[in-house]
C-alpha cells in the first residue's frame, strides 16, 4: 500500500526555505480554519472552542509566540493545551502540522484547498465560492473578481470582491505570501 501525504511548506517567493518564524496571523488562521472544518463536520464543541481560542489568544499577543514555540516554552497564552501546544510547536518548527494537513486533505476538495491558499480565504468561503458561484481555482476567481461577478452575491460587496481579487493576482504572481494550507496534489 502506497500512502501519499500532503504538507505545508511555508516558503519564501524566491523558493528557498524561510528562516523568518511564522507570524502570530498565520498560526491563529491555521487554527481557526481548524475549528472551521471540525465545526462542519458537527466535531465536539468544546474542542471546536479550544482551537478558536487558541487562535484568539495568539492573536492578542503583542510580541510574536513562534520564539517562545520553538526554545520549548509554554506561552502565555491562556487555556493552551499539552496537544494544541505539540501541534503548534510541530507548525513554527518545521513549517507543517500533520493534523492540519490531514484533515484538510480528508475533508476538502482539491478546488477548495487550492482557493485557500488566497489571503484570507479559509474553508467556508472556499467552499461557497466553489459550491454556490461554481469558481474552481485562483484563475476563475480572479476572473470573476475583475468583471465584478462576485458582488450581485449575498456577502460579496465591492470591497470584499477587490480583496478578492487582489489576493487571487497576489497567488498567480507569486508575490501572495505562502499561507500554511495544504496545496492540492499535482500529478507527477
Amino acid at each position: 500500500m502506497i500512502q501519499l501525504t500532503q504538507s505545508v511548506q511555508m516558503v519564501s517567493n524566491d523558493e528557498e526555505q524561510t528562516t523568518q518564524p511564522i507570524s502570530n496571523e498565520q498560526i491563529a488562521e491555521v487554527l481557526f480554519n481548524i475549528a472551521t472544518i471540525l465545526e462542519m463536520q458537527q466535531g465536539n464543541p468544546y474542542r471546536i472552542d479550544a482551537y478558536r481560542n487558541a487562535a484568539r489568544g495568539i492573536l492578542a499577543q503583542p510580541e510574536p509566540v513562534a520564539p517562545v514555540f520553538i526554545r520549548g516554552e509554554v506561552p502565555p497564552v491562556p487555556g493552551l493545551g499539552e496537544r494544541l501546544r505539540r501541534k503548534i510547536t510541530e507548525l513554527v518548527t518545521t513549517g507543517s502540522m500533520t493534523f492540519y494537513n490531514d484533515l484538510c486533505e480528508e475533508s476538502l476538495p482539491e478546488d477548495v484547498r487550492d482557493l485557500m491558499r488566497i489571503p484570507h480565504v479559509g474553508p467556508r468561503t472556499a467552499l461557497r465560492l466553489t459550491g454556490q458561484l461554481h469558481i474552481h481555482s485562483v484563475p476563475d476567481l480572479y476572473e470573476t473578481a475583475k468583471r465584478h461577478g462576485l458582488r450581485d452575491y449575498y456577502g460579496f460587496g465591492p470591497r470584499s470582491e477587490e480583496r478578492l481579487r487582489e489576493g487571487a493576482l497576489a497567488v498567480l504572481s507569486g508575490e501572495a505570501t505562502v499561507l500554511p494550507v495544504p496545496a492540492p496534489a499535482t500529478a507527477a
